[in-house]
């Protein structure tokens, strides 16, 4: 039986749209993910016996037609179809062409279905179901019933994680346990080897070309905006082995012609430093060099870092958020500032980069608060930043804050994007409008990356390196453009 896993069409006239990070967009810096999750599920069905096939659209800015006729070629019995909060009215109606093209059955995953299973599948009746949260086993049992030839309400309400329309009436089983076993999934990296061109996909602050891993899953810590621990794959923490990990790490520098770097896509890959230094030591038992980057906490003490550097760790996306310690603590941040400054310190210390991520517009943020966290980042001074107004999606405590306070701009999910797929703020209140808001990203961007002394610097890094000058060109013109011309282009404007 012919399974279709689909990342669809969208924007493809302004970018390539990445769906699968923390806040779906057409991104200022060129940065495409990889659809992982769908790769992940599209390999344990192949395990089992299923012939799939995976199409990524945005990666190759494919449009509808296009995908329907490959649709059509390939002809499979169930398509599922990866979804975000921004673009699920377009991801809905991708699937109900699928539907009418194929016949196959069509599930929505991804985490706007997760946190809005119910009115996700209201929006078309053409939809059979939706998937909620991790789904590689889900969606399995699903294909497996449908292969049996036993697709009925009593069949289908036997399934975990499954939201499905039966009659006119929308049931939601039980939701699934969360698996624990993740060695029994095939390497991520074989499905992008063979079903996807790894040379699509760049990540801004990371050496080209990149590939993505994770080596496990869940993240203990609360933030209110935080979006994949909320709806999709949960606060518990769950390993693979590092014995696994580090063999799809081989795997990945024997298959992967010219790789420079591998990410690894963790919530936190350092929130257990007992468990990152065995992962460095056997790295370096089996003699392995290659460069990596990850995420990490603003909280790793210098001796795991050191360690870590000492395996190819090149540099860690790490959340700062603000620089105002009252809206740490609204946030659940559980840092400190002191906590940060110490650990950019370290940072330096051990050698490893960091691309530090602001966040604006959070609880008890003020336009002093503001100010101290622009204050910050020039102090901090890390390798790459980014500066943007808080995001918020369904199934997320700062998305439920926004809502009971009415501090929303609208309801419709259409325009948490702007005409051209840039993120769109959505949050405005009294005292910080969202205006305001994108006027202080403008500013903050500006100042940090307009600093000679920050372009000498990555003009002599671009210099150490022919192909870290290529990363850093392609990124620097990306972004330039809107440095220059900002994101206002007027008063009524409100992307970001």
């Amino acid at each position: 039986m012919k399974v279709l896993f689909l990342n669809p069409p969208f924007m493809s006239r302004y970018g390539k749209f990445s769906r699968e990070q923390r806040s779906p967009a057409v991104t200022k810096s060129g940065t495409f993910y990889y659809p992982m999750w769908l790769c992940y599920a599209a390999g344990l069905l192949e395990k089992n016996g299923f012939e799939v096939k995976v199409i990524d659209a945005p990666a190759k800015r494919m449009g509808l037609d296009e995908v329907l006729l490959a649709a059509k070629d390939f002809s499979p019995s169930l398509t599922v179809v990866d979804t975000s909060t921004p673009s699920i009215s377009n991801d809905v109606s991708v699937a109900v062409e699928i539907k009418k093209n194929t016949g196959s059955f069509v599930v929505l995953v991804g985490t706007h279905p997760s946190a809005l299973p119910v009115e996700t599948l209201k929006i078309n009746e053409s939809v059979d179901a939706v998937v909620r949260r991790e789904y590689e086993h889900t969606v399995l049992e699903l294909a497996s019933l449908i292969k049996g030839g036993t697709v009925n309400k009593e069949g289908l309400g036997r399934i975990d994680g499954l939201t499905f329309r039966w009659d006119g009436e929308i049931i939601g089983n039980k939701d699934r346990t969360l698996s624990e076993d993740l060695d029994f999934l095939p390497f991520v990296s074989d499905i992008y080897r063979r079903h996807l061109d790894y040379r699509d996909y760049f990540y801004a602050h990371s050496r080209y070309p990149i590939i993505t891993l994770i080596t496990g899953r869940g993240c203990p810590h609360h933030c209110v905006y935080c979006l994949y621990p909320q709806t999709f794959n949960g606060h518990k923490l769950r390993y693979r082995s590092i014995k696994n990990v580090v063999d799809e790490i081989e795997y990945c520098l024997n298959n992967f012609p010219g790789l420079k770097e591998i990410m690894f896509e963790d919530d936190t890959l350092t929130v257990n430093k007992k468990r990152a230094v065995e992962f460095a030591e056997e790295i370096l038992r089996r003699g392995l060099k290659f460069q990596w980057s990850a995420n990490s906490r603003a909280d790793v003490d210098l001796e795991t870092m050191k360690a870590l550097k000492k395996a190819g760790a090149r540099l860690f996306c790490v959340g700062i958020e603000s620089g105002d310690q009252s809206v740490l603590d609204s946030m659940k941040k559980r840092l400190t500032v002191s906590q940060i400054k110490k650990f950019f310190g370290d940072a330096k210390k051990a050698g490893i980069l960091i691309h530090g991520c602001f966040l604006v517009g959070n609880p008890g943020e003020t336009k002093e608060t503001l100010q101290r966290t622009l204050e910050l980042a020039l102090e901090l001074n890390p390798d790459t930043a980014q500066f943007f107004p808080i995001m918020i999606y369904p199934g997320t405590e700062a998305y439920n804050w926004a809502r009971e306070n009415k501090y929303l701009t609208t309801e419709d999910f259409n325009e948490w994007l702007t005409p051209e797929g840039l993120h769109n703020c959505v949050i405005s209140r009294p005292g910080l409008s969202n205006y305001e808001l994108v006027e202080f990203c403008d500013v903050a961007r500006q100042k940090f990356y307009m600093r000679l002394s920050y372009i000498a610097k990555k003009f002599i890094q671009g210099l150490s390196n022919p192909n870290e000058l290529k990363r850093l060109s392609k990124g620097a013109v990306t972004l330039s453009k809107h440095i220059l011309k900002g994101s206002l282009k007027s008063k009524k404007a409100r992307n970001c």
